[in-house]
């Protein structure tokens, strides 16, 4: 069943489908499933493959072709989208297709989950076995797909991504960060933990303006929060950039040394009300440690000097 042959996807007539580039899905969990979603309501041909083949279904109600073998899936594009729950599972799926040179030729897209070093092994591994090959981190969950608002970062093959720009952009804003094959899960992994940090600074937060007490909402501080954090902090932020890539750090706004005092009241306010300050106090060691470095005097930009010399990184 062609894609254009459904009701619920955007209207796209048969001569315009059968020229949108055919794309293959390989994995259809919550994520694999909404990326082959976006590509048919894009109008793109599209082949899935699931090891549990039930999970094809309603995309198979939706236009897409349902593919009995991985084989298959693989010969019916030459654009090769890969989204499974790990790099394990990815060579489960495509060593045994590898042997047989179903791979040769083919643009394999992996956007499985994993460290740059597997990534940086994966291209070499699709390089071996004749495959253009390109990385990528879905900046979304799974409702999030589709949307030109969500970033897709990729890296690795520029002729890839070039090739297949348009069709990548069915998912998302597409974003080749370089050459280097782990630079978009490097970037990923560094973008959960900004979202993650800023998640419990936030709740942090939270728990404290609402303590006992206090009138104040989540949805009250909330709006106050995003308010500072789009104007002001996101001005630090870029005040903070060009400091670190110079490692020059002038405290001409506000030092580690006054951050330091400032913290003192965040963690007596927490104490005082209950509230785990187990973050704060991660904080200002931070601070203190870069304030012994040398660096009291400098902007705060300049903890960046402790984290880089915080651990000897892993090899291999």
């Amino acid at each position: 069943m062609n894609a254009t042959t459904s009701t619920n996807t955007s209207p796209t007539t048969t001569a315009t489908a059968s020229a949108l580039t055919p794309v293959t899905v390989i994995g259809l969990g919550l994520m694999g499933s909404a990326l082959a979603a976006a590509l048919l309501d894009a109008g793109h041909p599209t082949t899935v493959w699931n090891r549990s083949p039930e999970k094809a279904k309603p995309l198979a109600d939706r236009g897409a072709h349902v593919a009995a073998t991985p084989q298959d899936a693989v010969a019916a594009s030459g654009l090769v989208i890969a989204c499974v729950l790990d790099y394990d599972a990815l060579h489960t799926v495509l060593d045994p297709l590898a042997a047989t040179g179903a791979l040769a030729g083919k643009s394999l897209v992996n956007l499985t989950s994993g460290s740059p070093e597997q990534a940086d092994e994966m291209a070499r591994w699709a390089a071996s076995h004749g495959a253009d090959y390109l990385d990528g981190g879905i900046m979304t969950t799974p409702p999030g797909v589709g949307s030109p608002e969500m970033m897709f970062l990729y890296s690795g093959s520029e002729a890839v991504f070039e090739a297949h720009r348009a069709t990548l952009a069915a998912l998302g804003d597409p974003l080749h960060l370089g050459t280097e094959p782990g630079l978009a899960s490097l970037h990923d992994a560094a973008l959960l933990g900004l979202m993650w940090a800023s998640f419990t600074g936030w709740l942090h937060g939270t728990a404290l303006v609402t303590s006992e007490g206090t009138s104040a909402s989540a949805e009250a501080f909330t709006r106050i929060a995003l308010r500072w954090l789009n104007g002001a902090v996101s001005g630090f932020l870029t005040t903070y950039a060009p400091q670190v890539d110079t490692a020059r750090y002038p405290g001409d706004d506000a030092t580690v040394d006054v951050q330091i005092a400032a913290i003192d009241h965040l963690i007596h306010a927490a104490r005082a009300r209950g509230i785990d300050n187990a973050l704060p106090e991660l904080l200002k060691s931070t601070m203190e440690r870069t304030a012994a470095a040398g660096h009291g005097g400098d902007s705060y930009a300049s903890v960046i000097e402790v984290l880089r010399a915080g651990a000897q990184p892993i090899h291999g």
